[in-house]
Parts: C-alpha cells; sequence; structure tokens
C-alpha cells in the first residue's frame, strides 16, 4: 500500500495498530501519519524488531484495511 493510500485511510489503519500493538503512543502515530517508512521505523524502534520484522507486522495490518 503506497503512502497516498495510508494517508486516505489512517483513521482506520491507527484503529488497528493501536488494537495490535498497544505500546505505540498516539503522538508516535501522528508523527508518522500516512507515511509507510516512518511507521516502520516506529514499529522496529518501540517493539525492538528488526526492519524486516516491522514491514511484516505493518504489510499484515494493511492487508486487513
Amino acid at each position: 500500500m503506497d503512502n497516498d493510500r495510508i494517508e486516505g485511510k489512517w483513521t482506520e489503519i491507527k484503529g488497528r495498530l493501536r488494537e495490535a500493538y498497544g505500546t505505540l503512543t498516539d503522538d508516535e502515530l501522528e508523527e508518522a501519519r500516512g507515511n509507510r517508512e516512518q511507521l516502520e521505523g516506529k514499529l522496529q524502534q518501540r517493539l525492538g524488531k528488526s526492519k524486516d520484522e516491522a514491514r511484516e507486522a505493518l504489510d499484515s495490518i494493511l492487508d486487513k484495511v
């Protein structure tokens, strides 16, 4: 999913990220708003995941939207 589509469905994506990863704060999610690379970075940093694991986790959530 590209950045334009992520931004268009941001409210739904943000809700799913909160459900899956409750440790992410609203501020962190808003900083990354609609930017896939920043979302991956936030997941990687906050959850201690590798870059590939963060990408896979985000892909899994985006596939559900």
